[in-house]
């Protein structure tokens, strides 16, 4: 079996990679310089020699499609394109870009080259937007809070269609949050844990954080990029909702990173309104019922195991 990644570097491109190469695939990853990326998550994994790593703008069609005709996968993983919320308030024509254009792009290559590849497309749990206290299904409807939201819903759709119109093997992900140690500092989940982890080594910094009454679906991400694969080993192509069922608010996540090292977090956190977003989904859970029966996953670690996994990783990379 071959595989091709797109977006390789990220966090769900390096554990995929390493659960790919451990079932005997061959595998693919691409990123728009393969050449300046130094692909530090694949070396952390230890990895990095084992994936054919290839340059490849998935917002241009013909570097999609050559790429995909000389590799000529059986599997594509589309993990590629702006992955912040946040960003894609400041950058919105990226985020569609780099989001919705370039699944067109995939979509449109499989049709020309090879239509017998199973496609899997990586959307969001932002596509819901809000979902209050119902647990969204796949039957949810779509009320997308910012233009990545807007972005990935367009994706999803895209999918779809050329799923209905054209027979393509074609799923979607819907995938709520997800964490490791391999989330860049961006990323606040990862942004708390590492301050966290430097003011019990003796920093005095203050952590700036938004709004801390929004709640999420946090899971484990090495459990995540299993469903992925399940996906396409299924008879048909379908969507599917990946979740732990189980939602705390970004406030109680911040107060159990600190209780990992022993801190009260109320003594070295300010809420700063100006990391607060135009728009913001204050309530995300999901229901991987769909997950369970038809692919037979389950979530293996709770929000805590999660947490106490990443402040572990911290304490061995602090930099005060």
């Amino acid at each position: 079996m071959r595989a091709l990644i797109c977006g390789v570097s990220g966090q769900d491109g390096a554990y995929l990679s390493k659960l790919l190469l451990s079932k005997g695939y061959t595998v693919f990853g691409t990123s728009r310089d393969a050449m300046a990326n130094r692909f530090l998550n694949l070396e952390l994994l230890g990895i990095k020699n084992d994936v054919e790593l290839l340059s490849m703008d998935i917002t241009d069609f013909r570097s999609v499609l050559t790429k995909i005709d000389k590799i000529k996968p059986n599997e594509i993983y589309n993990l590629a394109g702006q992955t912040s919320v946040g960003l894609s308030f400041e950058q919105p024509v990226e985020a569609m870009e780099s989001i919705g254009d370039a699944t067109l792009n995939i979509l449109e290559a499989i049709r020309f080259t090879d239509p017998s590849i199973r496609f899997y497309n990586a959307s969001s749990s932002d596509c819901f937007g809000d979902t209050g206290l119902a647990a969204a299904t796949e039957e949810t409807a779509f009320r997308p809070c910012s233009p990545y939201g807007v972005a990935k819903a367009t994706a999803h759709f895209l999918v779809q269609n050329y799923r209905e119109a054209y027979g393509l093997y074609a799923s979607n992900g819907i995938l709520f949050n997800h964490e490791s140690p391999l989330r860049p500092l961006r990323f606040v989940t990862q942004k708390i844990v590492s301050f966290a982890a430097r003011t019990h080594a003796g920093s005095n910094e203050r952590l700036q954080l938004g709004n801390l009454s929004v709640s999420r679906d946090w899971g484990w991400a090495p459990n995540y990029v299993d469903a992925i694969w399940r996906m396409l080993q299924q008879p048909n192509a379908d969507d599917f909702i990946i979740a732990t069922g189980k939602t705390i608010s970004l406030e109680n996540f911040v107060e159990k990173c600190f209780s990992c090292f022993s801190l009260n977090w109320r003594d070295h956190v300010d809420v700063n309104n100006a990391l607060l977003r135009p728009s913001d989904i204050y309530m995300s859970r999901g229901n991987p019922s769909k997950a369970k029966d038809v692919l037979g996953w389950i979530s293996t670690k709770s929000v805590e195991d999660v947490i106490n996994e990443m402040c572990s990783a911290a304490t061995s990379n602090i930099s005060i």
